[in-house]
């Protein structure tokens, strides 16, 4: 019940935030309207944040790896001190741990420095990038269209039911996906502002979310090349020559950013970096882990992401694009929705996060869509059909994002496993291993012990205790009595994780 009563106080507040937002858009003060707007959105990444447990997949191993860095920043390590062999292969199980690039990780393992190692602490870099990012659509769908356009979609971004999942690490790619989703988003927005003003230093700073992007999810990033160079020809006063000269200069601080981690992980832990790469190369020519979907998986994906009635905006803007085929600001716009989608429509591999950073095109496809056909109601003889699919247009992003919420949902979210693996931290260890445990991940996170899921054979452990380890087997019923009354041997009744 309690998480119920929490559900409801935060969509309550959110109503009023939403109305606050409406009131000052109808007053035509979009600023204010947009800062509701991010209020109301903060409302709801903290209560999917506030849940006290990591989730399956992949924030658990992120949240890791993100705690092991607090101790070595460039050694990043799954299994810190991995007591039993391992395939370097094997990223849910290995010691060097180069599978994902490191700006999110570093980032949380800051936020953990910070403010302790916590759920809370894991995910406020999340919970922050997804605020500003309700801002940067405005400011983007401002200047693409005008401020109306930019609040509607901005609100779409708030409301988005897989931005809120994500930024609360409860889906698979979490905490990675609305990290590269803000740094494309704040590179085009500083596009805008080097186009606006002129100043070399945006081209800089452009260069340097570039960078981070590819530092968060490898090359996809190059996506703002197209859309720099048409947003900067778009102009009146385009000038050849320094336009080369500014995307030269791009292209060396994007390379000077995300090239020295590439050389030296490739250096220092070769073996690791080889297979990444290779494996990276892998999602589009074969399944992996059993994501597969069909070639139209993504275009089925974002009517559920979306709102069912997406596809008549996606048809508006592609016919309008069409028809407007030399204006280049629109045109970048349809980069940004068609590259990314017929490339990984053609991958193999396929997950619904892969194309979160166009997320802000559908909003800004929704938003003009919607005004579009606001304007052409007053000419209908026959209104009732367009005003419908106008309330559709909101009604369906809205409930959607109240689906993944969950806030009427009775559920655990400070649940009595995480406690339990807590309790192991009463007791000071210098150098502790849990054996029979079956979430050992989630176990390394809570406590100082490096864990595994099996038991090993007999003599392993008496070798760890030789070693000075202190052993700790979880009690599952099913312990071997030789092993249960070893000497040396500490027997703990956790409760499973799987009771979350």
């Amino acid at each position: 019940m309690e998480n119920i009563l929490f559900g409801i106080i935060s969509l309550l507040l959110c109503a009023v935030g939403y109305y606050f937002s409406f009131k000052s858009y109808k007053s035509r003060k979009y600023n204010i309207s947009v800062l509701f707007l991010i209020l109301s959105g903060l409302v709801l990444y903290l209560y999917v944040s506030t849940d006290f447990f990591l989730h399956e997949w992949d924030e658990r191993y992120h949240a890791l790896v993100a705690k092991n860095l607090l101790k070595h920043p460039f050694i990043p390590t799954l299994y810190d001190h991995p007591i039993l062999p391992y395939d370097y292969k094997n990223w849910v199980g290995n010691h060097i741990w180069v599978h994902k690039q490191p700006v999110p990780l570093w980032t949380m393992a800051a936020s953990m420095y910070v403010f302790g190692i916590n759920e809370l602490a894991l995910r406020l870099p999340s919970i922050l990038m997804s605020s500003l990012g309700i801002w940067l659509t405005y400011k983007i769908g401002k200047y693409f269209y005008n401020s109306k356009t930019g609040v509607l979609a901005a609100f779409l971004f708030s409301v988005n039911g897989l931005i809120i999942e994500l930024t609360g690490g409860r889906v698979a790619t979490d905490h990675f996906d609305i990290f590269f989703l803000f740094f494309i988003l704040l590179a085009i927005f500083f596009t805008i502002k080097y186009v606006q003003q002129k100043k070399t230093y945006y081209t800089i700073i452009v260069g340097v979310c570039v960078g981070v992007a590819i530092l968060t999810k490898w090359f996809t990033a190059l996506i703002i090349l197209p859309i720099w160079i048409l947003i900067i020809t778009q102009e009146r006063n385009f000038n050849l020559r320094n336009t080369i000269v500014q995307f030269s200069l791009l292209l060396i601080t994007i390379s000077a950013v995300f090239l020295p981690w590439q050389i030296y992980i490739f250096h220092e832990f070769p073996q690791e970096a080889a297979w990444e790469a290779e494996f990276n190369f892998r999602h589009f020519t074969e399944v992996i882990e059993g994501r597969s979907g069909p070639f139209y998986y993504f275009l089925n994906k974002i009517r559920i992401n979306y709102g069912e009635l997406i596809y008549l905006p996606v048809g508006w803007f592609i016919w309008k694009t069409w028809k407007e085929y030399k204006n280049k600001k629109r045109f970048a716009l349809f980069i940004w929705f068609l590259v990314p989608l017929v490339v990984f429509s053609f991958a193999k591999t396929k997950m619904q996060g892969y194309l979160l950073f166009t997320a802000p095109v559908y909003f800004l496809m929704t938003a003009e869509f919607f005004f579009a056909l606001q304007r052409k109601i007053k000419d209908l003889r026959i209104k009732w059909p367009a005003t419908l699919i106008l309330a559709l247009l909101i009604i369906l992003p809205v409930r959607y994002g109240i689906e993944r919420i969950k806030p009427f949902e009775i559920r655990d979210r400070n649940p009595s496993w995480v406690q339990s693996l807590k309790s192991l931290n009463k007791e000071p260890i210098s150098k502790g291993v849990l054996l029979n445990y079956e979430n050992p991940i989630e176990a390394m996170f809570y406590t100082k012990l490096t864990a595994y899921a099996k038991l090993p054979d007999e003599e392993k452990i008496r070798e760890l205790i030789e070693q000075g380890y202190t052993v700790i087997i979880n009690d599952n019923d099913h312990i071997p009595d030789h092993l249960a009354n070893m000497d040396g041997v500490t027997i703990k009744k956790l409760i499973p994780a799987d009771s979350k």
